[in-house]
Formats: structure tokens, C-alpha cells, sequence
């Protein structure tokens, strides 16, 4: 009988860098993997799951509208529960730092089931920057059993944390695996957006910088400070092409339009499906993100990022690296960018393509450690 593996999660980046794993262990002979959803990102997590010729299997469907942490936490418990009652899998995996990562860990613990963490040892050390992802990946680094590190680092802040060095494999990330997928695969096929696309707008001749800022810890004065220093930039550099995907959440929608709307170069568009917005970043010429995931991926295609936090859980790159900590200050913003965009010299230094998060490959010794750990917990489990 194979090992039956459940793979849980619910939001655009999980499914994002859970994707490849999946399209990995679905091949791998001896697992069984059954892929539940909780549907926090529904719309945009299809996108994804399309992307990959991936399906789930179970769709928690848990959300519901103005839900609270705490409401959502008390569904996934419950639905989650039921579920892996009914399963029985082997192993659940979960994936970093969202709240669906961690419930879903609580729940297979209860229920005594081995968890694999991926993504694991990623931390800033203060439990408010990032909320609530720096608790999550801490409780859930607690009770797993097994901890696929994306780096050195993650498996240094774990070692220190004493979760025995056995239970930890350095992988690399797999939202590298994903990017480099989708690069060559679009290469290969010489993807481009269709005629009816928001981006074919784009002037190809023109440079483009691609903003995107979701996190909740920027939520307010930070997000406003973005908005108000990219309105500062498109004005200063009327030639530059601003293309910022919306994120669907109220809040980033209210600052957002709020702020930039009816600004010629800027374009506020919807959320892109993962093929688009892999089509976006190499299009690009700089990039301002909070994002994490965008962290780990810009370097690998050699595109200059400005991470938008005040404090980051991947660790800063050596001076002469692609990205740089800028934070929401408004002045820095504007002064850091307009450098990229005025100085060819330093532009050409941040613009070299390297990996510091992983080569491609994180799928692969995931699958490869899960199956071993799986062959002898069962050898021992029979003795």
C-alpha cells in the first residue's frame, strides 16, 4: 500500500510554492498524495492550481465574509478534523506561516499524525513583525515532526530553537522550483499575455517597475507610504511604466485606488494568475514588494527588488546583492528606486541573476527524505 500523504493549504502563495512539490510527490512511487484546500484565496488559488494542471481533492470551503482569525481558526479546526479522520493519511504537510499552515498542524497533532513543515526555520524573532506569521511558523516548528528548510539560516534559527538535527533537511525553496518551472515552460512554448490581457497595454519599449503590498503589518500608514512614494516616482519619471496587481483585500483596494488612481503610468490591475505575474517579473526592470515569496525569486531571474518591510525573515543579502530592505518610509523609497532608475552602474551590479534561496531542485529532497523517514517509521512501527 503506498504512504498516503495530505497536503493542506488555502492562500495564492502556499499553493504557489506548494505546487511543484505536488506535481513531484504525484509521480513518486509509494505516495499517495491527497491535496485539501481551505479556500482562503478561492479565486486566486485556482489561477495557481490551473497554472500547475493541478486539482484539489477537498475544498474545506471555510471562509466566509468579514471572518475573524479566530473564526476562521475555530472552522479549519473543526473541518479539518473531519477530514483527516476520514483519511488517515500518513503525513500531512503544511507549508510556512499562514494561519491555515498552523491549524492544520494542530489538528494532525491532535489526531497524533506526523507533520512535515515546509518552508521551516524561517524567523524574525519578534513575534509582531510579521502578525500573525511569525507565531504560526514558531507553534508550528513545535510540533512537527519533520522540518524541510529552505536554507542554512532556517536550519540554524531551528537547531537553536533544539529541534533535534535529524528532523531537519536543507532543501531550498520551493518557490524557486516553481518560478524556474514556469520559466521554462514558457520559454519553451514562447508563452505571451493574449490580445485581451490587461498587460498587452505595456509598451515593450518603455521600462516598467511592478508593485505589489499585501501584508497585513503594513496595513494603514505603510500601505499609504507605498502608494503615496510610487505616485511620487510615476510623477518624476513620466517614461516609466508602474504596473501594480491589486490585491483583493478591502483594505488594499480602499489605500490603493485611494491614492493612484488616474495617474496615466500607472496601472492598477487585477491579481494575475501565477503564468501572468511570472511573465510580469521578467518583464520588469525594478521591483517594490512586501512580498516574502518575491524575496526568494527576484534574484533567481536577476531583477533588482526593494523589499517594502521595516524587518524580513529571509536574511539580508551581502552588500552588491539584488534586494534591499527598504521599508515603507516614503523618502527611501522614492530616493532608493529613483538611484535604480537614474544610475546605470548600480542598476547593472543589482541586476545579476543568482539564487541564494535554492536551485530548482528543494521538490526533489523533499520527496526523496519524506519517502525514507515514511519506509522507516513504518519498518519501525511493524517491529
Amino acid at each position: 500500500m503506498p504512504f498516503k500523504v495530505v497536503m493542506v493549504f488555502g492562500t495564492r502563495p502556499e499553493a504557489i510554492k506548494m505546487a511543484p512539490l505536488a506535481r513531484v510527490l504525484k509521480h513518486w512511487p509509494g505516495l499517495q498524495l491527497h491535496i485539501c484546500s481551505t479556500g482562503q484565496h478561492r479565486d486566486m488559488l485556482k489561477q495557481v492550481l490551473d497554472s500547475f494542471e493541478l486539482q484539489v481533492d477537498k475544498d474545506l470551503e471555510v471562509m466566509t465574509q468579514g471572518q475573524s482569525l479566530n473564526g476562521l481558526s475555530q472552522q479549519l479546526l473543526i473541518h479539518l478534523d473531519t477530514t483527516f479522520e476520514r483519511l488517515q493519511p500518513d503525513i500531512v504537510l503544511v507549508h510556512g506561516d499562514t494561519t491555515t499552515s498552523f491549524i492544520a498542524a494542530l489538528a494532525a497533532f491532535h489526531r497524533q499524525l506526523p507533520i512535515g513543515h515546509v518552508e521551516a526555520g524561517l524567523r524574525t524573532g519578534n513575534l509582531r513583525a510579521p502578525w500573525p506569521e511569525e507565531a504560526n511558523r514558531r507553534l508550528t516548528g513545535v510540533i512537527a515532526d519533520l522540518h524541510f528548510a529552505p536554507t542554512a539560516e532556517a536550519q540554524a534559527n531551528l537547531l537553536r530553537e533544539n529541534v533535534p538535527a535529524d528532523t531537519i533537511e536543507v532543501t531550498g525553496n520551493t518557490g524557486v522550483d516553481a518560478l524556474l518551472w514556469m520559466r521554462h515552460h514558457q520559454q519553451q512554448t514562447q508563452w505571451r499575455p493574449a490580445a485581451d490581457s490587461p498587460l498587452a497595454v505595456l509598451e515593450h519599449q518603455r521600462r516598467m517597475v511592478l508593485i505589489t503590498g499585501h501584508r497585513r503589518e503594513n496595513f494603514g500608514d505603510g500601505l499609504r507610504n507605498i502608494c503615496e512614494a510610487v505616485a511620487t516616482l510615476a510623477r518624476r519619471y513620466p517614461d516609466v511604466q508602474f504596473v501594480y496587481p491589486v490585491h483583493l483585500n478591502p483594505q488594499v483596494q480602499s489605500a490603493v485606488y485611494g491614492v493612484l488612481s488616474d495617474t496615466p503610468n500607472i496601472y492598477l490591475i487585477a491579481p494575475q494568475d501565477y503564468q501572468h505575474f511570472v511573465w510580469l517579473m521578467g518583464r520588469s526592470h525594478l521591483i517594490l514588494s512586501d512580498s516574502g515569496g518575491i524575496q526568494e525569486e527576484a534574484p533567481a531571474i536577476g531583477k533588482p527588488l526593494l523589499v517594502l518591510r521595516d524587518v524580513t525573515e529571509r536574511p539580508p543579502e551581502p552588500e552588491g546583492g539584488t534586494v534591499l530592505l527598504v521599508g515603507t518610509d516614503r523618502e527611501r523609497i522614492v530616493h532608493h528606486a529613483s538611484e535604480l532608475l537614474d544610475d546605470a552602474e548600480l542598476y547593472a551590479r543589482m541586476s545579476r541573476v543568482h539564487s541564494p534561496y535554492g536551485d530548482g531542485h528543494a521538490s526533489e529532497r523533499i520527496a526523496r527524505r519524506l519517502y525514507t523517514w515514511l519506509e522507516a517509521k513504518a519498518l519501525r512501527d511493524r517491529a
